[in-house]
C-alpha cells in the first residue's frame, strides 16, 4: 500500500441473497470526511431477514420513517465520492447492493468500488479482521453501523500500511 489513508465505504443490508437491498450506507473519505444515511426501501424492495436485523440493529419501520430516498442517497454518494476509488471489505455483496441502489435511482456511480483485497498482500489480509476488531476498541465504536464499520476498516488499513 502506497498511501495509508483510503476512502472506505460500508453497506448494511436487509439480508443476504438475491432479493436483499441496501438499508444503510456510510463512508469515510481519505480527508476524514464521513457521511452515513439510512436508505428508505423502494416500493418493490420487500425482502427482510430477521437475522440481519439482529446484526445491524435497524428495524424496517425505522427505514420507512427515517430513511432517505434512494435517489437522494445515490446523488449524495456521487457528489461526495466522484472520481475516487472507494474500498470495501465485502465487495461481492457491496457491489451488488450499490448497483441496485444506483439502478433504482436511474443514475450511474461516478466513483469506482474496489475490494480491500487489492490493497493487501496475503499476510496483511490475514491480519485485517484482528486489526478491525482493535479499531472498534481504540476508536470507542460500540455499534455495528455502516459509518462505524467504514471508520474501523479505514483505521485497520492504515495500521496494516504502517
Amino acid at each position: 500500500m502506497q498511501d495509508a489513508q483510503r476512502c472506505v465505504l460500508d453497506i448494511e443490508a436487509s439480508g443476504f441473497g438475491r432479493h436483499s437491498y441496501p438499508i444503510e450506507i456510510g463512508y469515510v473519505r481519505e480527508d476524514g470526511q464521513a457521511w452515513c444515511s439510512l436508505v428508505r426501501p423502494a416500493d418493490d424492495w420487500q425482502h427482510w431477514d430477521e437475522q440481519a436485523e439482529r446484526v445491524h440493529g435497524i428495524a424496517r419501520p425505522v427505514l420507512l420513517q427515517h430513511g432517505r430516498a434512494v435517489a437522494e442517497v445515490a446523488r449524495r454518494l456521487n457528489a461526495d465520492l466522484a472520481g475516487r476509488t472507494v474500498y470495501c471489505d465485502g465487495w461481492a455483496h457491496d457491489y451488488a447492493w450499490l448497483g441496485l441502489l444506483f439502478e433504482e435511482a436511474g443514475l450511474v456511480p461516478r466513483f469506482k468500488l474496489e475490494s480491500v483485497n487489492r490493497l493487501l498482500d496475503d499476510a496483511r489480509l490475514a491480519r485485517l479482521d484482528a486489526e478491525r476488531q482493535q479499531a472498534f476498541a481504540a476508536l470507542g465504536i460500540g455499534r455495528h453501523r455502516a459509518s462505524s464499520d467504514a471508520r474501523a476498516l479505514q483505521w485497520a488499513l492504515e495500521r496494516l500500511a504502517a
